[in-house]
């Protein structure tokens, strides 16, 4: 390192700030020496990875010879670092935990997007910290200490794409201006004639404190909204949660809900009974008749009544059912948050998605769509099976098990026989599609999308089958857990590029999809290949995808309902896992019973690091009932995948229920 660079900072701050702001935070300064772990950390940067930025710190990395890169809450900037023309190597060996400990010369911090991004937990820990950088230079410049070390703060405006340079942080400044005031501030004995114009501190304090003002009119005239959210399984409740966490949000509607979204309590969160039809209903545990109805006529009636200003759609079935079309004509001012009838094909028609991907050169397996027996039969009579393995699906909605798979050839005519002859899954099989067995990890891709572009989440892996070992009947799923180790950075941006194509190509149908897109991808020795689509959150893959999501929830649904999706830094948090074990009832997926009471949920819910999801619950004279075969959800979360399963199977434990099982 060279010693010429470490200067004071007398002019990172005005004169003013400091001696107003010295006494106060004198009992909190601690002045740092020696920054040989870090030269430049990159704070704040979530998921994006502006060119800017990069630009700026490859340039500043090669000209000033700095070697320590720490990203901080900004996973995808070491990779993005890595790759052409950028091509910086990190040496990365600071961690958040020792942050505060020692500070790095130059910070370079992007600037929360929106107000609910700077009103985070983990926002507010990454605007202190810069404060308190700021204010510690600051310090430290006054008292004249010789080994105190100089703190360079260069906020980045992602909503501009420029840097905040000057005093007011109104100039928008480039890449290049940014390198060239690092070069006069801190890496040149003459820097006063630019720091007279240039003051990147003062601009940081000022835009942190307009975030302050607006919070403060925000927490002073709250306008919340109203949520109408559709479902009554895990995913609704965790759908709930999440929503519930947003500020902007003031009461979510479930419709019909279950048993945990109506006494998950803090206020928000209830069930829809029928005295809100009338608008008199205020959603309390009162004697009002539970609704429970999802037609289309219903939910018109229901949002309506209760002014919504947004419909998320949970199931399947109400999207393929026109709810959306239905809602835009009838409430024409409400954000629907989910596809139309048309968008709904990609799961509601396996035929139509196969056709899609084939058409747009989307990775799926070799196919053939048949809509006669005979002809089904005849096709897989001229493959080499057991050698050309094949799987067999009913094309339309079957719950979950319309998909077959045959070993030999006699089993492969039988799944045809009973998908098209014998109607096991009723008009969902009256086309049937054929297609080649696919090997290698299955993992389930969920991404948000507006209608331009997608933006995917974390991948999960679920476990389908109902007992240890990956034995007996296949489920909607016994547990899962996420992210998915298999899915490497890499895979994760060739898949989300999938999703991304595929959302271009239905706009270009004049079908603009809007909400989630399931992509269900098997990564094969060739490469992510898509399995399926569904177009919703997935089931139980919601209730351990969400709780690792950061940004608010509901302002990603809004940006998606708008078109806006692109403007919005989508965050998950990092270095964490959420796993979640199904508690079901004796007999599921076939015959179970219902109705025996549930103990042991407070004591679940009062681990650390646990929440409990209600699926098949209901609430009887205030006992809380199995309704369904899934009963619970219970996601933990930890360090890693082995922490996380740790507490979940932890809290498992305390609940109890008459015939429960779990793998």
């Amino acid at each position: 390192m060279v010693d010429g660079r470490r200067r004071r900072s007398s002019d990172l701050v005005n004169s003013t700030i400091i001696s107003t702001l010295t006494p106060i935070i004198n009992s909190a300064i601690m002045v740092i020496p020696d920054l040989s772990q870090a030269d430049i950390a990159l704070i704040g940067f979530g998921g994006s990875t502006p060119a800017p930025v990069l630009q700026l710190v490859a340039n500043a990395t090669s000209r000033f010879g700095l070697q320590t890169i720490q990203p901080v809450r900004s996973q995808s900037m070491e990779y993005a670092l890595l790759q052409a023309p950028y091509r910086t190597f990190l040496n990365n060996k600071i961690t958040t935990a020792n942050i505060t400990q020692q500070q790095p010369l130059i910070i370079v911090y992007n600037l929360p997007t929106s107000l609910t991004e700077y009103l985070s937990e983990a926002s507010q820990e990454e605007s202190n910290y810069i404060r308190s950088s700021i204010y510690r230079s600051a310090s430290a410049s006054s008292t004249s200490l010789s080994n105190a070390v100089v703190v360079v703060v260069v906020t980045f405006d992602s909503k501009t794409s420029s840097f905040l340079l000057d005093h007011d942080g109104t100039t928008l400044s480039t890449a290049a201006d940014a390198e060239e005031y690092l070069a006069s501030c801190v890496f040149s004995q003459e820097q006063q004639q630019l720091q007279q114009s240039k003051n990147p501190s003062a601009a940081t304090l000022s835009a942190l404190t307009n975030l302050d003002q607006s919070a403060v009119l925000h927490l002073t005239q709250p306008a919340l909204d109203t949520v109408v959210l559709l479902g009554n399984g895990g995913r609704e409740h965790a759908l709930a949660v999440a929503l519930s966490k947003s500020p902007l949000v003031g009461k979510i509607i479930c419709l019909p809900g279950n048993g945990g979204t109506q006494s998950e309590g803090g206020g928000k969160i209830c069930n829809a009974t029928t005295d809100m039809l009338s608008g008199s209903g205020g959603g309390s545990s009162g004697s009002s008749t539970p609704l429970t109805t999802m037609d289309n006529a219903t939910v018109i009636q229901l949002v309506q009544a209760v002014q919504a200003n947004m419909v998320v759609v949970g199931p399947e079935q109400p999207l393929v059912d026109g709810v959306v079309d239905e809602l835009a004509k009838h409430c024409p001012n409400v954000k629907v948050f989910g596809p139309t009838m048309a968008g709904a094909q990609l799961e509601a028609s396996k035929a139509f998605t196969k056709d899609f991907l084939q058409q747009h050169n989307i990775p799926t397996a070799k196919y053939r769509n048949f809509t006669s027996p005979d002809e089904a039969i005849a096709y897989v009579k001229s493959l080499d099976i057991p050698n050309d393995r094949q799987v067999i699906k009913a094309s339309g909605l079957a719950a979950g098990k319309g998909v077959l798979l045959p070993t030999t050839l006699e089993e492969t005519i039988a799944a045809v026989e009973e998908i098209m002859c014998d109607k096991a899954f009723g008009s969902a099989g009256d086309t049937c599609v054929i297609e080649s067995f696919m090997s290698g990890p299955e993992a389930s891709c969920l991404a948000f999308c507006d209608g331009k572009t997608a933006v995917l989440m974390p991948a999960a892996q679920d476990h389908k089958r109902a007992l240890d070992g990956d034995m007996g009947l296949n489920t909607g799923g016994m547990g899962a857990y996420a992210p998915a180790p298999c899915v490497t950075p890499e895979l994760h941006r060739e898949i989300e590029r999938m999703c991304i194509t595929t959302v271009e190509k239905m706009a270009e149908r004049g079908t603009p999809y809007v909400g989630i897109l399931y992509a269900g991808m098997m990564l094969t020795p060739n490469g992510p290949s898509v399995l399926e689509f569904n177009c919703r959150f997935g089931d139980p893959e919601t209730q351990v995808v969400l709780p690792l999501l950061e940004t608010d929830l509901y302002e990603v649904m809004q940006a998606c309902c708008d078109g806006t999706l692109s403007s919005i830094d989508v965050r998950f948090k990092e270095q964490i896992s959420a796993a979640t074990v199904v508690c079901a009832a004796k007999g599921y997926p076939e015959t179970y019973p219902k109705g025996m009471a549930i103990h042991g949920l407070e004591s679940a819910s009062a681990f650390e690091n646990v929440k409990v999801y209600h699926a098949g619950t209901k609430v009887e004279d205030d006992i809380t009932r199995c309704s369904g075969g899934r009963v619970l959800a219970v996601t933990g979360m930890g360090s890693n995948l082995t922490e996380a399963l740790a507490a979940s199977y932890k809290a498992v434990k305390q609940i109890t229920f008459e015939d429960r099982y779990w793998r």
